[in-house]
């Protein structure tokens, strides 16, 4: 089993930043990948970006290329996602969650989510 905590949500002006984090604790070494998700009411669950838990290797959605970065710290077991330049279409609860086993897996495991505002 593996557990997800997300943190770092909050409000932001439009142009400014936040930083997410995902803690993965338990069995992290059957772990494909990572992933950001977020939703507004009312609308499907969207990709935002993810990151190979093996090599790094990210892959963004087209609305935040350039703008948003994730990034692991091995040592503590998190991912986090470094957001710039913030627009109010931003503004939706973000999920982490995981692939485990191969790309074919669907992700789950979610954590809580965190809200973030960005105000115009």
């Amino acid at each position: 089993q593996v557990q997800l905590v997300e943190s770092g949500g909050g409000l932001a002006q439009a142009g400014g930043s936040l930083r997410l984090s995902c803690t993965v604790s338990g069995r992290t070494d059957r772990i494909y990948a990572v992933g950001w998700f977020r939703q507004v009411a009312g609308k499907d669950r969207e990709f935002v970006a993810a990151m190979l838990w093996i090599n790094q290797r990210a892959s963004y959605a087209d609305s935040v290329k350039n703008r948003f970065i994730i990034s692991r710290d091995h040592a503590k077991n998190t991912v986090y996602l470094q957001m710039d330049n913030l627009k109010p279409e931003d503004t939706a609860i973000y999920y982490c969650g995981i692939k485990m086993g191969s790309s074919s897996v669907p992700y789950g495991s979610w954590g809580q989510g965190t809200q973030v505002t960005v105000s115009s």
